[in-house]
């Protein structure tokens, strides 16, 4: 039937994967595309290893999780403590090494109508900087702060980014 997909389609397709608030996931040498959307003050930490074809999306909402050990149990995505080392773990088993990973940021914003006295997206990339600097990873790329929400988009099999703010669309290559 015309219009139909064809077998060998259906294994090309691209697919997408929705990371929401505190969620990440992991993914190597498949079409899917890893998702986030509407990042305010929280921060999504892309990570991508060119030579293994494999990468990750984690989107933190707060910095430390001392604030709720009981939460980062449960959900250590919340956090950037605790959600990077998950994360950094699911894609050591998918075999990223650390020398290799290419890491962009986006989000951190500070959204809030009004003065925003708790400044949760500026102590969210400091707290994600310090973080990745302990564990000796460089940024390849960010676009953080500011007042507007951004969307990523990681391309696995590719390593392209596509980053969107109500101001522009800006893409890159992580691979």
């Amino acid at each position: 039937m015309a219009g139909s997909p064809t077998i060998a389609g259906l294994f090309t397709q691209t697919q997408r994967m929705v990371v929401g608030v505190a969620e990440y996931a992991v993914a190597s040498r498949s079409p899917i595309t890893l998702s986030t959307y509407a990042l305010g003050s929280c921060v999504g930490i892309v990570v991508y290893d060119p030579l293994v074809q494999a990468g990750g999306l984690l989107h933190i909402m707060l910095p430390d999780s001392t604030l709720s050990p009981d939460k980062a149990a449960a959900q250590p995505a919340m956090f950037a403590d605790t959600g990077i080392p998950v994360m950094f773990g699911a894609l050591s088993g998918l075999g990223c090494m650390r020398g290799r990973m290419r890491i962009f940021l986006a989000g951190g914003a500070s959204v809030l109508s009004g003065p925003d006295s708790f400044k949760i997206g500026e102590r969210n990339i400091v707290a994600v900087r310090n973080i990745l600097r302990t564990y000796g990873c460089s940024i390849a790329g960010e676009q953080v702060g500011g007042f507007v929400n951004r969307t990523v988009h990681l391309e696995v099999h590719t390593g392209n980014l596509t980053l969107k703010s109500p101001e522009r669309t800006m893409q890159c290559r992580l691979g």
